[in-house]
């Protein structure tokens, strides 16, 4: 009987933990996601209720912090100016993005070069490549309109214009980030069956016919991908705008994640702040919300 005894105990001791192994193995995990990501988002949102300097006691404002957002002219401003980014980066990168990939999937020489050189900016600071822009766009002194002068073309105020300024941004913000899509899109269409291009052969279908009743059905998920992450990522629009404009000029290169940073870090409104980053996530959820919605059907 003492032996059956001992025998249960450490079956049950055995049983108990491979129990707990589990919870064990990802409680390092859980605790990261409650320190670094649950309690900030709270803080942030009990945040915006409040008037906070940093230095002084929070103050309880209720919903004050929202009803400025809504009269805060330079906010709404800073948002167009990130929706003008958009609005020409996003088509812009995932029309040269797939154009290149489907250059690049097909029977070329230095194939693997090309790829590796397309996708060398990607990895680049994002510091280093706007300082590298700065002075490419540079009125007076910028190589492009050297050599636009040189060709009895006219001066561009890339970065002094308010009209031209987030389009010259967008531009360069393409041109930074198109290799990591290059290599989505690759792999999209590097998953599209031959025998369907086969099948469109023997109908006698143009290339252009295959890639529109072939190629872009098939890689949809890649494109709603893109479209996704170009979004989100356009939506964070910082270093490019900080580094070569400020801002300006008069504030038309000025991202709503910029706005946010100064009201932050410059002004010390953290309750505002926070305010404009809760409502600016609302805002990029939705975006996605619709992208996934017409995008991906």
């Amino acid at each position: 009987m003492c032996s059956w005894g001992i025998n249960e105990k450490t079956v049950n001791m055995k049983l108990t933990s491979k129990r707990l192994t589990p919870y064990i193995l990802i409680t390092p995990y859980l605790l990261h996601v409650a320190v670094f990501v649950l309690f900030p988002v709270a803080f942030s949102i009990v945040l915006t209720f409040h008037s906070w300097n940093i230095i002084s006691p929070m103050k309880y404002v209720g919903l004050d912090n929202y009803a400025h957002l809504l009269k805060d002219r330079l906010f709404w401003q800073s948002l167009w100016n990130t929706v003008r980014f958009l609005l020409v980066h996003i088509p812009l990168q995932i029309v040269v993005a797939l154009a290149l990939a489907e250059f690049l999937n097909g029977p070329i020489r230095g194939r693997a070069f090309f790829r590796a050189s397309f996708f060398l900016p990607v990895i680049v600071s994002g510091v280093v490549v706007t300082i590298l822009w700065q002075q490419l766009l540079g009125f007076n002194a910028g190589m492009i309109n050297k050599v636009l002068t040189g060709m009895s073309i006219p001066k561009v105020p890339w970065l002094e214009s308010p009209d031209v300024a987030m389009y010259a941004i967008a531009l360069m913000a393409t041109w930074k980030n198109v290799g990591l899509y290059i290599i989505l899109f690759l792999v999209g269409l590097q998953t599209v069956p031959m025998q369907y291009y086969e099948a469109a052969d023997l109908e006698g279908a143009t290339r252009w016919q295959k890639f529109r009743y072939v190629t872009l059905p098939m890689i949809n998920p890649t494109i709603f991908m893109v479209v996704v992450l170009s979004t989100i990522g356009g939506f964070s629009l910082f270093i490019e705008p900080y580094i070569m404009t400020e801002g300006g000029p008069l504030n038309s290169t000025l991202s709503a994640v910029m706005y946010i940073y100064r009201q932050a870090f410059q002004y010390y409104h953290m309750g505002y702040s926070a305010t404009l980053g809760f409502f600016f996530a609302l805002l990029i959820l939705a975006v996605v919300a619709v992208q996934k919605k017409y995008v991906e059907e």
